[in-house]
């Protein structure tokens, strides 16, 4: 409960330290009946849109049945606390609006927004049935970051809540790494009135994804000279050294299966997987790429296809989660076995890809195929480094 506690006195803190005056209907809120209600008062108070306050209770009704399901004893007291900072932080946010920059630097003070998402999504983890695969590469990642050298990890997509599933996970073994990875991040989460708080407190390059260029046509080139932009600012990062980008090729979340209702990875655009081996042949420092393999959907996921609107309905749910990470693939190496261009680009993203799927199988296996460490392969190596 002390990390509940801290947020509510870092809101304490920030009211004093020259954030947005704003309602505390949420934060002053001691039982379920007064949060609920809170919303109903603050449509009323005119400062919050009825699909946005819609969206809330949903949202606190999900969340509170999700953390229920752990058999926490504490555990109305997580969801109040929880709950209650959530909606206070939405609120400022509707209230104030804040606006991304193309890079985007996690808010810590006078709010800690990196914590805020942190103690949200930690009490829907079933760390008894979550692993980590490979814990020694992640170390030999930290090396390399010490040296000044880059890492991208190159993974699949499955939730609005990777960012902190990866760092929940790796918090104990890889504290620099859970704190300073930063995401390629698609507009939605960066839009979306209930997900936008979370965003605030991760490192972020702001991307419009493919998906979604072309849902409003006057806005497409609007969002294509945005991307450049975002793409100079990886870029510089790059050439700074020492940073450590997570980017999601597909391009979107994964999604189940539509007959068999399995869920995989999506295949990876190429041309997403290039961009980074162009980033790399100017950015001074090595760029060192691990393929990366995450299995979380179950907490948070996605609507069964992808939607053109914002303000899709959250979903949210006790689970168990995996990590896993593979030894770096090289692009000169997959490229020199061939002459055509086009040829190793597609190689380079299908090995990237290979490695992720084979990843996400042994998490699979573990969590989903109850064998728990059991599951463990000759390449990869499953532990709990929480235990």
């Amino acid at each position: 409960m002390a990390e509940l506690v801290k947020d509510k006195e870092s809101i304490a803190a920030s009211n004093s330290e020259g954030e947005v005056e704003h309602s505390r209907t949420f934060v002053d809120a001691r039982t379920e009946q007064e949060l609920l209600h809170g919303i109903r008062k603050e449509v009323e108070a005119g400062r919050l849109p009825p699909n946005v306050a819609a969206g809330m209770e949903v949202l606190y009704q999900n969340y509170r049945n999700a953390v229920f399901q752990s058999g926490d004893p504490r555990a109305d007291e997580t969801v109040l606390s929880n709950m209650a900072v959530a909606l206070d932080r939405v609120l400022l946010d509707v209230e104030a609006p804040y606006d991304f920059a193309p890079y985007h630097k996690a808010l810590r003070e006078p709010f800690d927004y990196y914590m805020f998402g942190q103690n949200y999504i930690r009490p829907l983890i079933d760390f008894t049935n979550s692993y980590v695969g490979n814990v020694p590469i992640f170390y030999e990642i930290e090396e390399k970051l010490k040296q000044g050298h880059n890492v991208v990890l190159i993974s699949n997509h499955q939730s609005e809540a990777d960012p902190a599933v990866i760092a929940l996970s790796l918090e104990r073994t890889n504290p620099h790494i859970a704190e300073n990875m930063t995401y390629v991040a698609g507009d939605r989460v960066l839009t979306d009135p209930l997900c936008k708080p979370f965003s605030m407190g991760r490192n972020l390059i702001c991307v419009y994804s493919k998906k979604h260029m072309d849902d409003v046509p006057d806005l497409a080139e609007m969002k294509r000279k945005a991307n450049t932009r975002s793409l100079k600012e990886m870029a510089l990062l790059l050439r700074g050294g020492s940073q450590m980008i997570w980017i999601a090729p597909s391009g979107g979340r994964d999604r189940p299966d539509t007959h068999t209702g399995e869920w995989n990875p999506a295949p990876f655009d190429s041309s997403a997987v290039d961009n980074i081996r162009r980033l790399a042949e100017h950015s001074g420092p090595p760029v060192h790429v691990y393929p990366l393999a995450l299995l979380c959907h179950d907490i948070m996921p996605p609507p069964p296809r992808v939607e053109k609107e914002i303000g899709e309905k959250r979903v949210v749910s006790f689970h168990g989660t995996g990590l896993s990470v593979a030894p770096e693939i090289s692009i000169r190496e997959v490229g020199a076995t061939y002459k055509n261009s086009e040829e190793a680009k597609e190689a380079y993203s299908l090995a990237l890809y290979d490695s992720v799927i084979e990843q996400y199988n042994v998490l699979k296996s573990a969590i989903h195929g109850k064998k728990g460490l059991g599951a463990s392969t000759s390449s990869v190596s499953l532990s709990q480094p929480w235990n």
